[in-house]
């Protein structure tokens, strides 16, 4: 089914719906499961989301790599048994709007709360994510609204997962200052520019709002709005081992660099408040 000159919809082999973009623009794939963009190459330049090479979208199963929604809550709730990372990304979301033009194309999808069990999440909101494509750059927007009577908190994350040909020759800028938990400890200043050698899961606060990733392929600019917090990621060798749907080789391809909403920067909703975390990636 074609929405627009340059979006349709497509499906895999496993039945997973997604929105196939082909554009003068660029390429890009957003599946209804998760509200998941998998792909984003703009016009002309190399592919700017990685994903793993073992992912087999089945249905119900988050899928490692793209952007996945981390959503009402990030990492691992209070209650173990409760899902990690939320229920957004592997809830079916509803193709809202589609808008095209010479120099974007505008994608918006919500977040049936049908589908949401209220066990995990019994509050009266709305959820939204709108996907700005461009030759230049990628924008992502997630819309809470709350509907309810009374305040409403969660944490939240765009788990953004980043490619690169050699994790040992990649660097991080722009995280200079801020502080930082990584495995349970600190909060430490991150004083250097970041190379990885290691594991890495280090979660900021304070970040200022635009980091460089700099890669043997070209440096990767990542903005954000709405968002004091990021997390930083690399599996490394042994937790590689350890993933589902993740080749044990693959941390040397890859990192994920998320705009968040987290720890103390996590949101506060008044009745009928909106709020709008955004990231803004792109090819320096």
């Amino acid at each position: 089914m074609q929405l627009s000159p340059s979006v349709s919809i497509s499906h895999t082999d496993s039945g997973l719906e997604y929105l196939n973009v082909d554009s003068p623009l660029c390429t890009a794939r957003i599946f209804l499961q998760g509200a998941q963009l998998t792909q984003y190459t703009p016009a002309g330049k190399k592919p700017l989301i990685w994903v793993s090479k073992e992912e087999d979208f089945q249905v119900g199963k988050s899928i490692r790599g793209g952007i996945p929604i981390c959503w009402p809550w990030f990492g691992v709730h209070q209650n173990p048994k409760w899902p990690t990372h939320g229920v957004a990304r592997t809830a079916l979301w509803r193709a809202q709007e589609v808008k095209e033009s010479e120099q974007e194309i505008r994608i918006s999808l919500s977040l049936p709360m049908l589908q949401v069990d209220e066990t995990y999440w019994a509050h009266n909101t709305s959820l939204t994510v709108e996907y700005v494509l461009s030759a230049k750059q990628l924008e992502v927007r997630l819309t809470n609204t709350n509907l309810d009577d009374h305040d409403v908190q969660l944490t939240q994350a765009l788990h953004t997962y980043f490619p690169t040909s050699d994790i040992t020759q990649t660097e991080v800028d722009g995280l200079q200052g801020a502080q930082y938990i990584e495995f349970g400890k600190g909060p430490f200043e991150q004083q250097d520019i970041i190379r990885f050698g290691r594991e890495t899961d280090m979660v900021y606060s304070g970040a200022s709002a635009l980091q460089r990733i700099r890669t043997p392929d070209g440096t990767i600019e990542v903005a954000r709005e709405n968002s004091k917090s990021c997390v930083l990621w690399n599996p490394w060798v042994d937790k590689s081992k350890r993933l589902s749907n993740f080749a044990d080789d693959e941390y040397h391809t890859m990192l994920c660099l998320e705009a968040a909403n987290v720890l103390d920067d996590l949101v506060t909703l008044a009745p009928n408040q909106s709020h709008t975390l955004g990231t803004i990636i792109r090819w320096s």
